[in-house]
């Protein structure tokens, strides 16, 4: 028989392998990879390895059994869809050429290698920041133009410009895997048609978190507004100065906002944090294309808020054209008052619920005669429940209003024409310092509304005048500094400081999905303790605390505690002398030390004089010998020091001086807040702390001690509001019982106060006048 000219079972085989090899590849982009791995500039996507199928390498070994193996002529290639076309593109775009059966190309040395993000990274936000290298900047330096595109065209691709081999760019991601071709160009590096294209590769999964509460972005306008910003005439009658560009001008500020905030949470190793805002489905304007094809996309929502005021009376408002600071700590602000009024009524917020409000008045304007902004005030801080940071929009011209914008907006030296625009402080000479201060100084007021007091260094003192060089890799010439610019490295940005990183961790605004769930009492409790020492407590664990020296308005030394085996420290010695030793420079002893200490819950203690709280004064004398020590006191934030009120201390439950009688009951007197405790004694004796109320709405509830099982007291949960005084209370004991709440059963924050280990409760101690305002526990050996 004569010898068959072709195998049909090895042909099948080979075939077949071939076919699988070619699948593989197509679909690259589609399989996961490995959370570890970097973009290092190769035109093979990460995902794509030896390990991502097990068969791999035997696929490869048949493809290159079939190349080394006599071929036959293959027919010409059918016309194909368009769809296909684009996809044999994309697989040509991965480094993979058609030619030779699929061999990879190598990756060129020019390909863009990303430095600050991995491969299949998880992220929480829209506008993520990258930056990264061309080449070895230290062998060569480079400059060109890098090329941000998505392989499914969701997002028109963004050019950035590349300095010195480094390059930042902001890309807008969308929910799901993001896929993403970075391309370097040069005119002065040829590439022939064989030759590997400079691009690499990246594969971003976002993931939009809805279980914080978002920043609300809002523009504030007069009743009778012309609804335009400040502007020059060119531009102005360029690109327009109405409402509607104010809305795209305000939403790309916000995004460059928090694409820099979570840029700065990483690098302190904090996780990619950053706040979120309320989106709606309108038509897109984070890029040009969007705007010419009628586009809808998921964007920043900005409220438009009318105030019942006009142009006039707003304008009319004195206040310096750059003072900020915290409202809630500084002087009256009549426009931060209307605005905040205005908010309220237009957001509505239920009871107990905080609003995060940022607002641009539409309406500022600048004043050549009287060189000063009118209607604008830099300020950030509370009105109640809502939290609010507030800017004019007198530097709103120079912002970008799309992606495309940013570089240009960033880099743009056009001077400064004080005719039509204001130059606060001679720190807006050019279009871009225009931009950055307004952009930046915005983002200091926000730092306000989420707590953050000023800082040594960092975007809460006044190093936003740098935001600039988060997003350019090349500063252009500035007119505040006289410098004629040049490459900015990562190390060169401003930054928000490590102190406001560790607040933003444990703020609500900025939790990741996967955060553990924290217990809900998230306060910090205080104590003197022998030995002049005071102990801090937290249910969520104390997280870090500040430490500042009298004469010194900025915190310059503190100590974190991190957590270890997944338990944080819950509670901490504090020595005076020790705490001392942190401070930089000569050790100070005299003065004034004062103590702020964080919780992991987000909750605070001020302690703003240690060596006080340890004094003879927190201290009480028992019979025996015995020493008991007053816990810090417990207020409300609105409580203030008035006339009529009076200070209470009761001791009871073996107080050294009546040591034959046992607390049996204790009887709460509240109506929506407390208003008194009445201690009983076995023996029929009585201590009130407070008062008890006639009036209606009041009454009176027993909780009773069961004395024949050895049951004591060991502690209480208060509930305090945004109001004066303690809302409602619940008695803890040594069985494990909680009593019912008394007063307020929902409103308020929960505050756990029990003795540090080794103390039990002996007394109480506060003040009052209505109703019961400030509530200490007195504690002992």
């Amino acid at each position: 028989m004569a010898p068959s000219l072709f195998n049909f079972r090895e042909l099948r085989r080979r075939s077949k392998a071939s076919f699988r090899t070619e699948h593989s590849v197509d679909t690259a982009s589609d399989l996961g990879g490995s959370g570890a791995t970097t973009t290092e500039g190769s035109l093979t996507p990460p995902s794509v390895s030896s390990t991502s199928d097990p068969s791999l390498p035997a696929l490869l070994h048949d493809v290159k059994d079939t190349l080394s193996a006599p071929s036959t002529p293959r027919p010409p290639p059918t016309a194909t869809p368009s769809l296909y076309r684009r996809s044999v593109a994309s697989v040509n775009g991965l480094g993979y050429s058609p030619m030779n059966g699929g061999s990879v190309t190598p990756a060129s040395p020019y390909a863009p290698k990303v430095t600050n993000v991995h491969e299949n990274a998880w992220v929480y936000q829209k506008a993520m920041l990258v930056n990264g290298t061309i080449g070895d900047p230290s062998q060569q330096a480079i400059d060109g133009t890098l090329t941000v595109s998505r392989l499914d065209d969701g997002f028109p691709p963004i050019t950035w410009p590349v300095c010195s081999s480094h390059f930042k760019a902001l890309i807008y991601l969308q929910p799901g895997p993001n896929r993403i071709r970075f391309e370097f160009s040069n005119p002065k590096l040829s590439r022939q048609s064989s030759a590997a294209p400079h691009a690499s590769y990246l594969t971003l999964h976002m993931l939009p978190p809805t279980n914080t509460p978002p920043l609300q972005l809002a523009i504030l306008v007069a009743k009778d507004s012309p609804e335009t910003f400040d502007a020059m005439p060119a531009r102005a009658e360029r690109e327009g100065n109405d409402l509607d560009l104010a809305i795209r001008k305000f939403r790309m500020a916000a995004y460059l906002w928090q694409a820099f905030t979570a840029e700065q949470m990483w690098r302190n190793k904090l996780g990619r944090r950053t706040f979120r805002f309320e989106e709606e489905w309108a038509l897109g304007s984070s890029n040009y294309r969007d705007a010419e094809l009628g586009t809808l996309r998921s964007e920043a929502r900005v409220h438009v808020i009318r105030t019942d005021k006009t142009v006039e009376e707003l304008r009319q408002l004195e206040r310096a054209a750059h003072q900020c600071g915290d409202s809630a700590a500084g002087e009256s602000d009549p426009l931060f008052d209307i605005a905040a009024e205005a908010a309220q009524n237009y957001f509505r917020p239920l009871p107990g619920q905080k609003q995060y409000v940022s607002v641009i008045v539409l309406d500022s304007h600048w004043d050549p005669e009287a060189k000063t902004v009118r209607a604008h005030t830099a300020r950030g801080g509370s009105r109640g429940d809502l939290q609010l940071a507030m800017f004019g929009s007198h530097c709103l011209q120079s912002y970008p209003a799309s992606f495309e914008e940013i570089a240009p907006a960033f880099t743009d030296c056009t001077p400064t024409d004080t005719q039509y625009v204001a130059n606060e402080g001679n720190q807006a000479g050019t279009s871009w310092e225009a931009a950055n201060l307004g952009i930046g100084a915005h983002l200091h007021s926000v730092g306000h509304l989420f707590g953050m007091p000023h800082q040594e260094v960092g975007i809460m003192q006044e190093d936003y005048l740098l935001l600039n060089r988060t997003f350019v890799a090349r500063e252009a010439y500035s007119t505040r500094t006289k410098s004629k610019g040049g490459p900015v490295l990562p190390e060169d940005e401003c930054k928000w400081h490590r102190l406001d990183c560790l607040r933003f961790r444990s703020h609500p605004c900025f939790k990741l999905p996967n955060d553990p769930v924290l217990h809900p009492d998230t306060s910090v409790q205080g104590f003197p303790v022998e030995g002049s020492q005071a102990v801090a407590m937290a249910a969520t664990g104390i997280s870090f605390l500040e430490i500042v020296a009298e004469g010194d308005e900025v915190c310059r030394a503190w100590i974190e505690y991190p957590v270890e085996n997944n338990t944080p420290q819950r509670q901490v010695i504090l020595n005076e002398q020790d705490l001392r030793s942190k401070l930089p420079g000569k050790p100070r002893k005299g003065g004034k030390l004062r103590v702020h200490v964080r919780s992991y819950g987000g909750g605070s203690l001020d302690i703003p004089d240690l060596k006080q709280m340890c004094s003879k004064a927190s201290t009480l004398k028992l019979g025996g010998g015995k020493v008991a020590y007053r816990g810090k006191m417990i207020t409300g934030p609105m409580r203030r020091e008035g006339a009529g009120r009076e200070k209470c201390e009761i001791v009871f439950m073996g107080d050294a001086k009546q040591n034959n009688r046992v607390l049996s009951r204790i009887m709460a007197y509240h109506g929506q807040s407390l208003d008194g405790l009445e201690f009983v004694y076995d023996d029929g004796s009585t201590q009130l702390f407070g008062a008890k109320p006639g009036g209606d709405g009041s009454r009176a509830d027993v909780f009773e001690v069961d004395i024949r099982r050895g049951e004591y007291l060991t502690g209480f949960q208060l509930r305090v509001g945004s109001g004066p005084g303690i809302e409602g209370i619940q008695f803890l004991t040594s069985v494990g019982r909680k009593s019912p709440a008394y007063g307020s059963r929902q409103g308020g924050s929960p505050y756990m106060v029990i003795p540090p280990r080794g103390y039990d409760v002996v007394g109480v101690g506060g003040t009052y006048g209505e109703g019961i305002d400030g509530f200490s526990l007195i504690i002992s050996k």
